[in-house]
């Protein structure tokens, strides 16, 4: 009987569910990959606690996750990033996914958390033994690997999410020149502020922004992870982007061909943000991937198997 691996990753803006199985050659096989863009960090920044009603919807969708791995023969792995590192009530969301699923939500810090990314980068991407930095950018942060082929050499979070600069910044609608100009003012001093620097060799992006950014490159009506993994972004198609999604309302934005109507309201923020990394790091360009750290976990669950 083979042998299926399933991660839940929680994180501010969307919960991923990954399944995988193990390839003859030790690679891993994608069994199930799916998200839902479920907003845990919904008004987080402004009381500093989970609200009710996004408490239980998210602590439902892990529910609904659970049983799916269940269904495929998985007992599931649920980990929780930058919301549930802040929260003053994370427990309570612990607990009630404890209540609903009998599993144990294990709440992972941020340098865990690029680690992971890092590692699925490297299962998934030829990235050679240059200079590399990825970065993972999500609703309440970014997450950075410098490395040099499989050796990490510094690894870091920061507090910087498109949840956050879209809750800060952008409130009008459609967003104004000003508002576009005190948000990139912002993200490039917590950037530098987070120690991002130097002129790597390469550059991979991941994480639900860059996917989406992809997506809509190629105007993909449906989703194909295997167009986006792998594929390229250049920072003058970023810019055009940026433009073309503050010029629009957020109603307009969810008729963009590509991206997901949930994520119409934070994409500017997000493509901001890739923006400034871009920039800060002097690359005209960056690789996407299409995996993250529930492939990076799965990965890992494998190899101590």
């Amino acid at each position: 009987m083979e042998i299926i691996k399933a991660v839940i990753d929680v994180g501010t803006n969307s919960i991923k569910f990954h399944a995988a199985k193990k390839r003859p050659d030790g690679s891993l096989e994608t069994v199930l990959d799916r998200n839902d863009i479920a907003r845990l960090g919904e008004g987080l920044r402004e009381t500093g606690v989970i609200a009710t009603e996004p408490l239980e919807r998210n602590a439902r969708s892990v529910e609904a996750f659970a049983a799916k791995a269940r269904e495929l023969g998985a007992e599931p792995v649920v980990v929780g990033t930058m919301a549930l590192r802040t929260a003053k009530n994370a427990d309570d969301f612990v607990k009630r996914v404890k209540e609903l699923t009998g599993l144990d939500l294990l709440v992972i810090p941020g340098e865990e958390e690029a680690r992971l990314s890092y590692l699925a980068v490297l299962s998934g991407l030829p990235v050679g033994d240059g200079e590399l930095v990825t970065f993972d950018t999500g609703g309440g942060s970014t997450e950075f690997v410098y490395g040099r082929g499989p050796e990490m050499l510094r690894r870091f979070s920061v507090p910087l999410g498109a949840v956050r600069i879209t809750e800060e910044f952008f409130r009008d609608d459609p967003v104004r020149p000003e508002s576009l100009e005190s948000a990139y003012a912002e993200i490039r001093k917590s950037l530098g502020e987070g120690g991002v620097n130097g002129a790597p060799k390469v550059l991979v992006g991941m994480g639900g922004t860059v996917t989406s950014l992809a997506s809509v490159k190629f105007k993909m009506e449906t989703y194909d992870p295997d167009i986006v993994q792998g594929s390229v972004l250049t920072l003058e198609e970023l810019r055009e982007m940026t433009e073309m999604f503050a010029s629009m309302t957020i109603e307009q934005r969810k008729g963009v061909t590509g991206l997901q109507p949930k994520r119409a309201d934070v994409i500017l923020a997000g493509t901001c943000i890739v923006c400034s990394i871009m920039e800060m790091l002097n690359v005209p360009s960056f690789t996407v991937s299409d995996r993250g750290l529930r492939h990076g976990l799965a990965f890992e669950l494998f190899s101590r198997a």
